[in-house]
């Protein structure tokens, strides 16, 4: 954590930004904080403090929490730190993802993957939103890959989320039949639950909103990082974006970032909400629209959380 805190008073309006070193995170970062100060969550010290001082260079608020959120023992101390700021944090974006070439493990020995992107987004969320204010926005960003009927992806030859179940999906197995490109049923998968994650939270907690959004096709994300895909991040990052029909679906992490912005500060109190890249309300897949699929993401993510000693 940065021990340098801005000079703000207790009730100084903070949003909170996972992965946000990179890509949409980082134009998100500089886009809302216009709107108050941003904390910002990931896990190289040096890459947020230089990203804090460029934001303070532009006369913006911001404060560094150090968290790998693959690591659900990072993810709780993080939140202690988090709920510890003297702010009223009246937004969690849950940025930061990955989707690797070669399946890895994280501290706990789970799949990567499945670990960032669904199990610590979850975690963060859930040890997060009993201390966020009434009326607080909680957005997930999501990908339409994990919709095996979208069609870029059908194009791919990508098959969608491959759900087994979470003990699956912890140890990397996933639905046989999949996409050939390796890496993509991981992701697909981990991104169907998080969508499906944040439409049964929205349904259970009128408290908050929650809603989530696909990008589009972006170039410049945080995709690039180490141990992605090479050929996945070419097609992704530079050919779908300009090559019709995919260039349609087509965006920047500066367009992005106005994109959540709007959905981040908006009052109107939307939620169950999946915005696509043009923050025009959009379908996910037949599974992920399914509550009983949606409640059962949640109950068995908790229940394996649970075990393995997260508390809530």
């Amino acid at each position: 954590m940065s021990k340098e805190i801005p000079n703000n008073s207790p009730k100084d309006n903070a949003y909170i930004i996972t992965g946000p070193t990179s890509g949409i995170g980082r134009a998100t970062a500089f886009e809302l904080a216009k709107h108050g100060t941003i904390i910002l969550v990931g896990r190289n010290a040096t890459k947020l403090k230089a990203l804090e001082e460029a934001m303070k260079q532009k006369g913006l608020k911001a404060v560094s929490i150090v968290c790998d959120v693959s690591d659900i023992t990072s993810i709780q101390e993080a939140a202690k730190k988090i709920i510890a700021l003297p702010f009223v944090i009246s937004g969690l974006l849950n940025n930061a993802g990955i989707m690797q070439q070669q399946a890895t493990k994280n501290a706990q020995g789970w799949d990567m993957t499945f670990a960032t992107n669904h199990l610590g987004t979850f975690a963060l969320t859930e040890a997060l939103a009993p201390h966020l204010p009434d009326g607080a926005n909680v957005i997930f960003i999501a990908s339409a890959i994990e919709d095996p009927e979208r069609k870029p992806a059908k194009i791919m030859g990508m098959k969608g989320g491959r759900f087994i179940s979470i003990e699956a999906s912890v140890q990397g197995k996933w639905k046989a039949g999949g996409a050939k490109l390796a890496g993509i049923d991981a992701y697909a998968t981990s991104k169907q639950c998080i969508l499906a994650s944040a439409m049964a939270f929205a349904r259970e907690n009128i408290r908050l909103q929650f809603n989530a959004v696909e990008p589009g096709i972006t170039r410049g994300t945080g995709l690039g990082a180490e141990g992605v895909n090479p050929l996945v991040h070419a097609i992704f990052g530079r050919l779908m974006s300009v090559i019709p029909p995919f260039s349609k679906y087509a965006s920047t992490p500066e367009k992005s970032a106005k994109t959540i912005t709007t959905i981040m500060t908006d009052k109107s109190n939307k939620t169950g909400v999946y915005f696509d890249e043009k923050a025009k309300p959009m379908l996910g897949s037949e599974l992920s629209r399914d509550p009983k699929f949606q409640d059962r993401v949640v109950a068995e993510t908790r229940a394996f959380l649970a075990k393995e000693g997260f508390r809530f």
